[in-house]
């Protein structure tokens, strides 16, 4: 019989077929930039946890990674008579191993509390935290109380390492001793599953994306027929919708009855089986007729830290480090000017600065989906009161192209995306961005401000660096200057 870790026993809660392949064929998985960075800030969140759990420095950490699982073991057995705090320290009993982020002593037992990068317990959580208690038990470890001890939003840094108060305990004492025979089972039919020869088939589905993205979707959507028309790229699914493809296995969009879909589900649907394009230009135009030049195209790029670095910031709360503004003057002529911070530092004053320099006191600000941009302009107008005024002009000069987009233009290789990326190469099939060197979204790009900002990095990477995301946010405003021309039937000059 395998021991199986609660990593792989959550796999099984996720999905059979997943912890099969984690055992067996671990080889085909492939983590998501996303899924990266979560893991990432997971390890952060749990360093910083470290510190706030034993201020003193008294505690051990076990690292299995380093040291073996099997010296992990025993080591945990050997510190639990120190009576001092433990860090991942590692149990093994009736099949299944764990490590508990915390373990503090408490009388003559032990309280026990899983550390997340969450803001809030969520479901899964909570099957984490029965596993933890479960193996600790089976192992013979006293625990007198069980916390899962998660982000609190409100929290703001106060600088200089300081982050007590970070972490809101959720008390799940009773609960995880509640699902004891739950658990059993969990791990019952999770080895029962890998015992097998093969992988049991199990159709790809919601399930693949929660409560996390599965690093085996490809593998298995890739092992699946091929619809040619697929059901799933009918945006915004209600759920009768939901119900017929999560459910029902309806894989293809004609085998969708007519009364499910939404007007803009049919007409992706439409263009989608017919191959042509939907464009209202007159509508388009209509929605944009009001505003008039100079007009202004803006872009942000932003990074946030689960766990603060910067004075004055509460958790994953954003801030901007880099802009793109392309601007069209009343007489057509387009100019460009950017603003990029890659010293480390908080941004916030400079970026503010040159944004209200930048923008000028009138004409609209077009966006790209302005839910984001104006959330970046009210924090940072927050942030930094001295322009606060000048930023929320800003703010209420913007115009978002995005329902323009939604409402007045389809393309059947959008796949029923409006993103920017799949909007412009399906007017303008010479601008992709697969095109660019290095950055060439989002994800990307606050992977590369992490990099720059490392103090390890080489000056030379950190020039390249900037290169390319000087690069990628100026393509994002000029795509939107590309498609408000396009929605006006208006020619540029280029």
């Amino acid at each position: 019989m395998r021991t199986l870790s609660k990593s792989k026993l959550l796999a099984y809660r996720q999905c059979p077929k997943r912890v099969w392949l984690e055992v067996h064929q671990p080889e085909l998985r492939q983590d998501s930039p996303e899924s990266q960075q979560r893991f990432a800030a997971g390890h952060r969140v749990g360093a910083v946890a470290q510190r706030v759990y034993d201020p003193e420095g008294q505690g051990t950490l076990i690292d299995p990674k380093v040291i073996g699982y099997d010296e992990a073991f025993r080591l945990t057995q050997a510190h639990l008579a120190s009576r001092q705090p433990l860090f991942e320290a590692a149990f093994q009993a009736n099949g299944a191993f764990a490590m508990a982020d915390v373990l503090l002593p408490d009388g003559d037992a032990w309280r026990m509390v899983e550390i997340k990068s969450a803001t809030s317990v969520k479901d899964y959580h909570r099957d984490d935290v029965a596993v933890q208690a479960y193996v600790a038990k089976a192992a013979g470890v006293p625990i007198s109380r069980v916390a899962l001890g998660h982000i609190d939003s409100t929290w703001v840094y106060a600088g200089d390492d300081r982050y007590d108060g970070l972490f809101v305990e959720a008390d799940l004492t009773d609960e995880a001793r509640a699902r004891e025979s739950e658990v059993a089972a969990w791990v019952q039919d999770a080895q029962r599953i890998v015992a097998e020869p093969s992988a049991s088939e199990v159709r790809t589905g919601r399930h693949c994306r929660e409560p996390y993205e599965c690093g085996f979707f490809a593998h298995c959507r890739s092992r699946e027929p091929v619809p040619m028309h697929p059901a799933e790229w009918l945006p915004h699914p209600t759920k009768p919708l939901s119900h017929l493809i999560d459910v029902e296995g309806v894989t293809e969009m004609v085998q969708i009855p007519d009364e499910v879909l939404t007007e803009r589900q049919r007409r992706v649907r439409d263009c989608t089986l017919s191959g042509e394009p939907f464009f209202d230009q007159e509508g388009a135009r209509a929605a944009l007729a009001s505003h008039g030049l100079p007009a202004y195209f803006l872009d942000f790029e932003t990074i946030s830290h689960v766990v603060p670095v910067w004075k004055g910031f509460r958790p994953n709360q954003i801030a901007a480090f880099q802009f793109s503004v392309h601007r069209v003057g009343e007489d057509g002529a387009i100019t460009n000017e950017g603003f990029l911070d890659l010293s480390g530092g908080d941004p916030s004053e400079a970026c503010a600065a040159a944004l209200v320099a930048t923008c000028g006191s009138n004409g609209p600000v077009y966006v790209y989906n302005q839910a984001f941009e104006k959330r970046v302009l009210k924090e940072l107008a927050e942030r930094v009161p001295t322009h606060a005024e000048g930023l929320m002009r800003i703010h209420d000069r913007v115009v978002d192209l995005l329902p323009v987009a939604r409402d007045h233009y389809y393309h059947p290789s959008q796949q029923g995306s409006w993103s920017i990326k799949v909007v412009l190469p399906a007017v303008f099939p010479e601008l992709r961005y697969e095109d660019l060197d290095g950055v060439k979204d989002g994800g990307m790009a606050m992977a590369a401000y992490l990099e720059a900002t490392d103090p390890k990095t080489t000056d030379e990477r950190r020039a390249a660096i900037a290169a390319e995301l000087t690069r990628y946010c100026a393509l994002d405003t000029w795509a939107t200057v590309k498609l408000w021309a396009f929605f006006l039937g208006r020619e540029l000059q280029e």
